[in-house]
């Protein structure tokens, strides 16, 4: 970076692209993929908090819970690719 150049970060810009509907399709694809690895009986959900877009996947059924508990089945989903 040459000297004298700044940078000045625009936050309200920042914010805006964050809640955006644009953020909230991007979070609810990576949501289903994650979704899908995970397997049956695990649902996902989106919404716009205050400063962002929220995107979650979590145990629906007691069958999924057990699963996720014993072998950490969301934390597999995440991880693969």
């Amino acid at each position: 970076m040459a000297k004298g150049m700044k940078f000045v970060l625009n936050r309200k810009g920042v914010r805006a692209l964050m809640r955006s509907e644009e953020m909230k399709s991007i979070c609810s694809e990576y949501a289903r993929d994650i979704k899908k690895r995970a397997g049956e009986g695990f649902e996902m959900d989106t919404h716009t908090g205050k400063n962002r877009v929220n995107a979650m996947v979590y145990a629906d059924t007691i069958k999924a819970k057990r699963s996720n508990a014993k072998h950490n089945t969301l934390l597999k989903a995440v991880g693969e690719k």
